[in-house]
Parts: structure tokens; sequence; C-alpha cells
């Protein structure tokens, strides 16, 4: 399957931490554009899982992020499905359906990231890594990880790709909301 399909599939956003995000490279761009996706997600009723790398010391997700997820998954592994976000989609997987499709994007791309996606792959779910919303507080470092996860065989996409993709047609019910999010990242 080369295109996603919004009734397959599941959004994770990793470790949106409102206390890591001012070492990200170029930041607000990441942010915006995870919260682009997510409204997106919301909008279509897809369903948004965050994960926080040792909350207890790093703090929740930003706001905008967090608010969005329908659930939070605290985690202390880089990789998430370490700490429960394989089962997690497994379990709202009807029997006998494939795995779910993920799309992906977080922060640090090259560790917390790069680990989780690689983990979703392992498990045998279809893997989209929404590149334009991944950041690392090195760019070389985020560069380095998008590369690794092409290498192994994940999709890169931008933020438009998904929301189009998900909506497929101008005819979309839902379409004239995501296209405002196009226009308009920054819209509620």
């Amino acid at each position: 399957m080369l295109k996603m399909n919004a009734q397959r599939s599941t959004l994770v956003l990793v470790d949106y931490q409102a206390r890591l995000m001012p070492a990200i490279d170029r930041a607000g761009e990441v942010l915006t554009a995870a919260v682009q996706v997510a409204r997106a997600a919301r909008a279509l009723g897809i369903r948004v899982i965050g994960t926080e790398q040792n909350p207890a010391r790093l703090g929740p997700n930003d706001p905008a992020v967090r608010q969005l997820c329908d659930l939070t998954l605290p985690k202390m592994h880089f990789d998430a499905c370490a700490d429960g976000l394989a089962a997690l989609l497994d379990e709202a997987r009807p029997p006998g359906a494939a795995p779910a499709e993920v799309v992906v994007a977080g922060c640090e791309a090259h560790v917390c990231l790069l680990q989780t996606a690689l983990g979703l792959a392992e498990h045998g779910h279809r893997v989209w890594v929404v590149g334009s919303a991944c950041g690392s507080r090195h760019e070389a470092d985020r560069r380095a990880a998008m590369r690794r996860l092409r290498d192994a065989g994940l999709t890169l996409v931008t933020a438009e790709m998904v929301l189009f993709e998900w909506t497929a047609s101008c005819e979309h019910p839902a379409f004239k909301r995501i296209l405002q999010l196009v226009k308009d990242p920054g819209a509620a």
C-alpha cells in the first residue's frame, strides 16, 4: 500500500515536551506542523496518541499538542513501543485486521522519534514519518535520522502530503476544514 488511508491511520506525536522544545532547531516550524497534522486528524476522526519521555523530569508535552491527543503515553524507553505503544495500537485493531498505518512525528528526531518509528515498523505497522514535524537540537542529527528512516524502508512525507492523502478528494466532507489548515496551519 503506497498511499495513506485515513480509516486505517493513527497519528503518533512523540515527545513535544515544553521543556525540550526551546532547544529544538526550528522549534516553531516543527510544532506548527505537528499541530497542523493533529488538527487534521481530529477533524477526520483519526486517533491521536502522544508520548512523553520521562515526564517527571521533562514535563508534559506542549499544551497545543497535548490538548489534541486522545491519550498520552508516559515512557522511559526511547522507543515508545517498549512502553506499550504497539500494544495500544494492537488492542484497537479488530481480530484478523492488518496492523495499523501509523503517521508519526516528533522530537528528538534522531533518538525517540527514530527508535519509535523503527519499533512500529518492527511490529509490522506501515509507517509514514512527517519530516516537516520532526526536530532535533542539531539539524545534522535530524537529517541523519530522516536518511536512516528512509533507508530502513519507512516513508518520509510532509504535513501537507498527509492532509491531502487523508482526504483523497476535494469532495471529502472535511476538505474545506483541511484546506483551511493548509492555508493557515495555526487555524483552530
